[in-house]
């Protein structure tokens, strides 16, 4: 798949949720919750680090999780690694479904209470539109079994 391809899926993913918009941040497209605060951005070769990949919001501890689980594939990114996102390299592979998962647990870091629940609301009423309450697109990834 090209990376303009996966870039679109990322963005129909990200502006299926509501409220959210993309516009260009640092030089990347960059998705926002109510025009505000960002959720989630894809960097193609940022500062010359040769990935292209999704950086985005993550629950508590799924960061370490991930990273210990799958270096090559997951790893901490510059400026927002200290606030927990996540680096998932898209240059190793893309999963639709995986990469789905992870945008709406970011969308759900992020957005508002009540813009998550009108979320998973919409969710029950259509179910491929996802974000279901957990972190299920990547648990299987961050199990020590």
């Amino acid at each position: 798949m090209t990376k303009e391809r996966i870039r679109q899926a990322v963005r129909e993913i990200c502006l299926g949720l509501p409220e959210t918009s993309e516009r260009p941040s640092h030089g990347a497209p960059t998705f926002f919750i109510r025009e505000k605060r960002s959720f989630a951005t894809v960097w193609d070769n940022h500062h010359g680090d040769g990935r292209f990949a999704l950086i985005c919001a993550a629950p508590a501890g799924m960061q370490a999780a991930l990273v210990a689980a799958d270096p090559e594939r997951f790893f901490v990114p510059a400026y927002v690694g200290h606030r927990g996102w996540i680096g998932v390299r898209l240059d190793r592979g893309f999963d639709r479904d995986e990469i789905a998962g992870t945008l709406e647990d970011a969308y759900a870091e992020v957005a508002p209470p009540t813009l998550v629940a009108a979320a998973r609301s919409e969710a029950e009423r259509e179910p491929e539109v996802g974000l279901e309450p957990t972190t299920h697109a990547l648990q299987g990834r961050c199990s020590t079994s």
